[in-house]
């Protein structure tokens, strides 16, 4: 290219640079991209590190003080940011015995999955329900919600949040009830009895988040082992199922995809990859994951590892393991987004 061309082209870009514009063609190959690219990377973490971390902690700092004692995982590609993926929140929280986390509420979703311990609550919307481990936990948008421990011993679960992308929206709003805890006005299990049964009250109309706010983890693991009994397999997830919204049929909650899989002890799945970025934790059993061409995650129980988008990922189960997940997934199928790739299967 001749110098008087780049020096003109050049003084072009500086003149519009003032006046807040910038030429596309500069940039179109970064923006609009052959496949998936991004910064997130394929990341673990130990859950003994996490829970050292944690009780040091609260050595350090209250629930009440922090107002949520949370360690947050930050992807190594995306340090800095408070992001798990490009648009996923995840940390682990902790409760000590005799302690409260207060009551707030948010525009963001949150998930809870319990790692260890049980017996201490969650409240949400006036509706208190009992932790356990492996439980699945809903906190919908703009609900008041608050943590105790009754127990005599620390509990601790995973958070999911959509936070990234109530930022990249510019839509956050909170807000502090001035309590501890919120006022109880529906008693333990009422959720669960007016739609958990198939059931649903007579005048409900439903809404884009499950009502049932506590999925307990007994019952799952219970559908997981009457389903082992049918021997599908799917040659790339084993036997995954999706938590669902009891009254639609579609996802529990409108920007978090939550799965849970059974991986039968000596099953090696093929390789698959999609691009919902998915946070994964196995809650029972051992073994290791394959994620890219190198990336491998020997993994147990409670640990965590995340898989980013259009990564080929290949789980081998050394014992019988549950392995619960969250991904923006519902965000991309509502958007056309979504695409998965099974290989060869």
């Amino acid at each position: 290219m001749p110098a008087d061309t780049t020096t003109a082209r050049q003084d072009f870009y500086d003149r519009i640079g003032r006046q807040n514009m910038t030429p596309l063609w500069t940039s179109l190959a970064d923006l609009v991209t052959p496949e998936p690219r991004s910064a997130c990377r394929p990341a673990s973490w130990r859950f003994a590190d996490i829970r050292a971390a944690m009780i040091e902690a609260g050595g350090l700092i209250s629930a009440k003080e922090a107002e949520r004692r949370v360690l947050v995982l930050e992807n190594p590609g995306l340090r800095g940011q408070s992001k798990v993926t490009t648009d996923m929140y995840a940390g682990v929280q902790m409760v000590l015995p005799g302690e409260v986390a207060p009551a707030h509420r948010h525009t963001q979703s949150a998930l809870r999955f319990v790692l260890e311990g049980g017996g201490a609550h969650t409240s949400v919307n006036g509706e208190r329900t009992i932790m356990h481990e492996g439980d699945f936990i809903i906190t919908p948008p703009m609900t008041w919600h608050d943590h105790g421990n009754e127990s005599d011993s620390p509990i601790f679960w995973l958070d999911g949040l959509d936070i990234p992308v109530v930022q990249f929206l510019d839509a956050s709003f909170a807000e502090h009830l001035g309590e501890d805890e919120q006022p109880i006005s529906r008693p333990i299990g009422d959720s669960d009895a007016r739609f958990g049964a198939n059931l649903v009250p007579v005048d409900y109309r439903p809404g884009a988040t499950s009502p049932m706010f506590n999925y307990p983890y007994a019952r799952t693991r219970e559908a997981l082992e009457r389903m082992r009994r049918a021997d599908a397999w799917d040659p790339c997830h084993g036997l995954k199922m999706r938590y669902s919204n009891p009254t639609n049929g579609g996802h529990a909650m409108t920007t978090m995809g939550t799965f849970v899989q059974l991986l039968p002890q000596g099953f090696s799945t093929a390789a698959y990859r999609s691009t919902d970025a998915t946070v994964f934790v196995p809650i029972e059993g051992k073994g290791r994951s394959i994620i890219g061409e190198d990336f491998v995650v020997e993994w147990g129980q409670r640990d965590i590892f995340v898989v980013p988008s259009w990564h080929r990922v290949r789980h081998e189960a050394a014992a019988d393991s549950v392995l619960f997940s969250f991904s923006d997934r519902p965000i991309q199928e509502a958007l056309n987004l979504f695409r998965e790739d099974r290989g060869n299967v």
